[in-house]
């Protein structure tokens, strides 16, 4: 074989290499599961939410207070403000199976659990 031949061939191999990568991009994001929340009097709605294993997940946290609360879960590795009355956004990887508590790090007692199954 020619070096050209070998030189066709690698570049063939990559293309085809991103190609595919690109392509099961495209079907992670066809598969996102959105996870509607809702943080009312210090408690989030639902209390417990459920997801399927191995999908990204879009949080979608509306907060019905007036005062700000600061999402967050140590094994979700999240952390982010939404202001009284805002909504927030919150990309999550795919995950395996298992509950991962959440919280309002600005009243901790304020707790919820996402139950991946």
């Amino acid at each position: 074989m020619t070096s050209n031949n070998l030189t066709m061939r690698g570049i063939a191999g990559a293309m085809f290499g991103f190609a595919s990568m690109y392509g099961a991009g495209l079907g992670w994001a066809q598969q996102r599961t959105t996870i509607p929340l809702t943080l009312k009097d210090h408690r989030f709605q639902p209390a417990e939410a459920h997801a399927p294993v191995g999908q990204p997940l879009v949080i979608v946290l509306k907060n019905l207070d007036p005062t700000p609360a600061e999402f967050e879960s140590k094994t979700l590795r999240v952390e982010k403000v939404v202001v009284g009355g805002g909504q927030i956004t919150i990309q999550i990887r795919p995950l395996a199976a298992g509950r991962y508590r959440f919280f309002d790090d600005f009243h901790e007692e304020t707790q919820g659990f996402l139950v991946v199954e």
